[in-house]
This record gives C-alpha cells, sequence and structure tokens, in this order.
C-alpha cells in the first residue's frame, strides 16, 4: 500500500520528454524515484532526454507505459484525451499504477479510460514556464502546482484523502508547493493562468516594440525594471497600485496616447482601447477614479 504522506520509491514512465514531461521526470528521479522510461522522438526531445534524463531507454508510449509504476503523461491538453483512450485500448494500464497528466484546463476525469484498469489518477499542473533546460529543476523549488484528485477529500471518504495525499507529497519531493484545485474549476483555473501569463509576454512585446518603432533602445533594459516593479505592486497591493494616466482620469494624455499608437499601429490601439477601459472600471472600483472621471476616460476611449 502506498504510504499516502511519502509515496514508495516508483518506477517512473515519462510520455512524453517534453520541455514539461524532462523536467518533471528529473525532478522525481532527484527525490529518488527511478526513472525507467521516456517516450520522445523528435530531435529536441531526443537532446533533451539526454540531458535531463541520462542513460533512460526512449521507447514507444506503450511500453513507457507498462514498465511504470508512475506514469507521466506531458502532452498538450487536446492530445491527452486521445492518448489516454489509446494506452487503455492497447492493455496498458493496470491496477496500483498511478496515472498523472498535467494539462492544465484537465481534471481526473480526462483518465477515466485508465481508471477502468484500476489506477489512482491524478493531475499536476506547474504554474510556470518551462524552458525543458537543467534550470527548470531548480524553478520548480519556487512553484506552485494544481493538484486534483479524485473526489473531495473532506467529506469522510478515505479513498478520497489517500488521492489528494499521494499527489501533495509527490509535489513536495519535487520541491514544490501544492495548490488544491477542484477538479470543476480547472478549466477557469488554466484560462486565468494563461490569461495573466501569455498576455502579458504579449503585452510586454507590444511595449518593447512601440519602444523601438520610436527609434529608442535598448527597449528591454529601459522597461525592466518598471514593469518588474509593477508586477510586484500589482501583487502586493492590488487595483491600489495602479498608476498612470488612466487611474489618474487624465483624459488629454489618454487621447494623446491613442492618436499616436494608432499612426504607429491601429490593431494595438484596439487593444490599446479594450486594456484602457478595464484598467478604469477597476480603477474606479479600488475609490481610484470617480463616477465623473470614469465618465470621461470612457467618452475618450470611445472616440476614433
Amino acid at each position: 500500500m502506498i504510504d499516502a504522506d511519502r509515496p514508495a520509491r516508483l518506477a517512473v514512465g515519462v510520455v512524453s520528454a517534453g520541455r514539461v514531461g524532462s523536467v518533471l521526470g528529473a525532478a522525481l528521479a532527484r527525490a529518488g524515484h527511478h526513472v525507467v522510461a521516456a517516450s520522445g522522438v523528435s530531435r529536441a526531445s531526443v537532446k533533451r532526454a539526454a540531458e535531463l534524463l541520462p542513460d533512460v531507454p526512449l521507447l514507444p508510449p506503450d511500453e513507457v507505459c507498462t514498465r511504470a509504476n508512475l506514469v507521466l503523461l506531458a502532452v498538450p491538453d487536446d492530445v491527452l484525451p486521445g492518448l489516454v483512450r489509446g494506452l487503455a485500448a492497447a492493455g496498458c494500464f493496470r491496477p496500483g499504477q498511478i496515472v498523472v497528466h498535467t494539462a492544465g484546463s484537465q481534471g481526473t476525469s480526462v483518465l477515466g479510460p485508465a481508471v477502468e484498469h484500476g489506477v489512482l489518477p491524478l493531475a499536476l499542473h506547474p504554474a510556470m514556464t518551462f524552458t525543458g533546460r537543467p534550470e527548470d529543476v531548480e524553478r520548480l523549488a519556487s512553484c506552485c502546482v494544481g493538484v486534483t484528485a479524485p473526489g473531495d477529500a473532506e467529506d469522510g471518504d478515505p479513498r478520497d484523502a489517500v488521492g489528494w495525499s499521494v499527489a501533495e507529497a509527490l509535489v513536495l519531493e519535487m520541491s514544490a508547493e501544492p495548490v488544491r484545485v477542484p477538479e470543476a474549476v480547472r478549466p477557469l483555473y488554466h484560462a486565468a493562468l494563461a490569461h495573466g501569463a501569455n498576455h502579458l509576454m504579449t503585452l510586454v512585446g507590444d511595449c518593447v516594440e512601440l519602444l523601438e518603432t520610436a527609434g529608442i533602445r535598448p527597449a528591454g533594459r529601459l522597461v525592466a525594471p518598471l514593469l518588474s516593479a509593477a508586477l510586484d505592486n500589482a501583487l502586493r497591493h492590488g487595483d491600489r497600485a495602479l498608476t498612470g494616466p488612466v487611474a489618474r482620469g487624465d483624459s488629454g494624455t489618454l487621447r494623446t496616447h491613442l492618436d499616436h499608437i494608432t499612426a504607429a499601429d491601429p490593431d494595438l490601439a484596439d487593444a490599446y482601447r479594450a486594456l484602457a477601459g478595464r484598467t478604469a472600471r477597476r480603477a474606479a472600483a479600488a475609490g481610484l477614479l470617480d463616477q465623473a472621471a470614469l465618465d470621461d476616460v470612457e467618452k475618450t476611449l470611445e472616440e476614433k
């Protein structure tokens, strides 16, 4: 039986050796587990496996699965359901296995075909970006992992409690911090992370490109302290930390911004309007803008 507080040393199979799978496999190996096989066919995956999972044989996914006590399915969200169905149909799962996936938008229900074979299904989604390099293993130490296990650990069913405890113990062994994410909210949880991380990168890219269009370089170095401070203030103080012309209700400056951004990139001007509108409403809700100032800002944003 699995010790829920400290899982036994496990034979780990990684499907596949992408950026996430290779790093988590390396983290599990560092925790004392034995990575017995991984799958990977692309040149990048083979190189990554050689660096992070040395001496681990690269095998087809079905062979990886059958060799492992802990099967780590580190594939894209849209690929996962078909992969699980295929492995289940091929008889690759067996009672007592732990099957973990890393897809952010999915809970454990996607592992239903594997559960029919008696596995313990878990969903572990690290809330970080991956490069697939060794430093990512170290970065896990400051990372939270969204954890989902079957059932409700608080409803008194000891089987549910074991699943949640095993999931959290695996995360702690990788030196990360587990955060419980109920099955029903996994899609919203993932959408929130994607909205923050992906769109932040888009926003930063737009900012740098506007500066470079104006001939200002090095743009990245110029904005790095500003953006880092803004992120830190947002996380520490929330909307009360908002600054700038929108939060001040400075519609004249806002109009000037729109004129010049429109001349440089009309599509970006539309994005600026949308974000400025949300910023104004958040500033008003935080008590930074009164209703008259909010109305003036929104009127300015509607002008073309």
